[in-house]
């Protein structure tokens, strides 16, 4: 009787393969949808913060696919070690990206809802911080793509920026609701903005803590000792 090995194996790479293809969709559409929400706002276009909303049905189905399909690779070829460790993180980084495209959808929804006010200057001040959270999400997707432990590790430090950043925003909006009331919805709407931007951080910061434990072997989310670099 033929060894049926190889073959087992072959359709575990295929089934693995295609989880990791519909991972890198699922970050393309939502970094893309996080870039369209923010020009929604800025550029006051609204057409794009439709487009944000309408795309999220995408993003959701490819995490409710990428989950099928890990399931199903751990219930038919029982993958142990660093296989494991793959497909357990893959699904982990997709619910990470679905919560990213949901604060991309919130933020479409708010600046769609202050597109039909006045313009306020102070709408430059959200950039800076989107800046800092596209790169974020887009350096942590890379870390776990490419198996980058440095990159991984040097999140977290780089998230804690992102915070400042988010502070310094809210306090200077603050200042401004207490001397301008009149656009008091505006400034806060921004609050909003702000701080759904600072969450993608957040999830940056997860999928980096991912990478490391596919490429490390350590779950470092609780304080677990930092794996050493060669």
């Amino acid at each position: 009787m033929p060894d049926e090995t190889p073959h087992i194996l072959g359709k575990f790479q295929d089934a693995l393969d295609k989880i990791s293809a519909d991972l890198n969709s699922m970050a393309e559409q939502v970094s893309r949808s996080l870039e369209m929400a923010v020009r929604g706002l800025t550029e006051r276009n609204s057409t794009l913060c439709d487009q944000v909303i309408a795309d999220d049905a995408e993003v959701d189905l490819l995490e409710m696919k990428i989950d099928e399909g890990g399931l199903r690779i751990m219930t038919l070829y029982q993958p142990v070690a660093t296989d494991l460790r793959r497909v357990i993180s893959v699904m982990k980084v997709s619910g990470n990206l679905e919560r990213v495209g949901d604060q991309a959808v919130s933020i479409a929804r708010r600046a769609r809802k202050m597109n039909r006010n006045l313009e306020i200057a102070e709408t430059r001040l959200v950039e800076p911080v989107y800046k800092k959270a596209i790169d974020l999400l887009q350096k942590s997707l890379g870390a776990f793509a490419e198996g980058n432990l440095e990159h991984a590790l040097e999140i977290r430090g780089e998230d804690a920026e992102l915070n400042e950043a988010q502070k310094s925003v809210s306090k200077q909006l603050t200042s401004r609701m207490e001397n301008d009331s009149d656009r008091i919805k505006d400034y806060l709407d921004l609050q909003f903005i702000v701080r759904w931007l600072e969450r993608v951080g957040d999830h940056a910061k997860n999928i980096a803590e991912e990478a490391v434990f596919v490429t490390a072997a350590i779950d470092i989310r609780h304080g677990a000792e930092r794996p050493e670099i060669d």
